[in-house]
């Protein structure tokens, strides 16, 4: 069995943030690595922090602009990033997650969601956190609001007999698939549109015009 402990490094200004995941880590069960922390992006290309398995990443340092860029530069070099942010605007939410992020909570969220959020990205797994679900679901006309990684997951479902051909298909993890899945069945939830089948699933985005009958088998 692979004992190996997951390692992150934190990127963030506020020094008491940076306490509180580093004592967080180092009490989960099994430990969690904080390996490097510091508000300077070079942190995280460098020595330890460029080998940790996952950045912690702050959105916003010393009140300069979102750091889409470097967030995308991060993913596109395979890295797990979990962006760690005190904003909860659905357009930056989206956009983060769209670029790549695997997770995404606010700093109201403590050790009960960020650690299992470090841990499934170590893996490479999505990690839907409450405030998360809350804050992209609803829209004015009562709506889903999904991104475009979701919409591109549920087709390929749809069109597909199992989540394996759909894993097979879009190059990623069956696990990744379902989590896919379940992030949009929790949207709908918490719409009070709920979709616990696959068929439900297919329902409700022919009624939001997600898809039309001409995407379906």
């Amino acid at each position: 069995m692979d004992t190996r402990r997951v390692t992150v490094v934190v990127l963030d200004d506020h020094p008491a943030v940076v306490v509180g995941v580093t004592v967080w880590c180092g009490a989960a069960d099994p430990p969690i690595d904080v390996v490097d922390a510091s508000d300077h992006l070079p942190l995280v290309w460098t020595g330890h922090g460029a080998e940790a398995d996952v950045v912690v990443f702050d959105l916003q340092l010393g009140g300069k602009p979102p750091a889409f860029a470097e967030l995308e530069a991060l993913v596109k070099a395979g890295r797990h990033v979990v962006v760690y942010s005190q904003h909860l605007a659905p357009t930056t939410v989206m956009r983060c997650l769209d670029l790549g992020a695997l997770a995404y909570l606010t700093k109201a969220e403590g050790p009960e969601h960020l650690v299992p959020a470090l841990r499934a990205a170590a893996e490479g797994v999505h990690y839907l956190s409450p405030s998360l679900s809350g804050a992209l679901c609803a829209v004015p006309d009562g709506r889903a609001r999904l991104t475009p990684r979701e919409v591109e997951v549920l087709t390929a479902w749809f069109e597909c007999a199992s989540k394996d051909l759909v894993a097979a298909r879009l190059h990623i993890t069956r696990k990744t698939v379902e989590t896919y899945v379940e992030r949009v069945r929790a949207k709908y939830a918490e719409l009070g549109r709920p979709a616990a089948t696959k068929q439900a699933l297919v329902k409700r985005a022919l009624e939001d015009g997600l898809v039309s009958f001409d995407d379906l088998p």
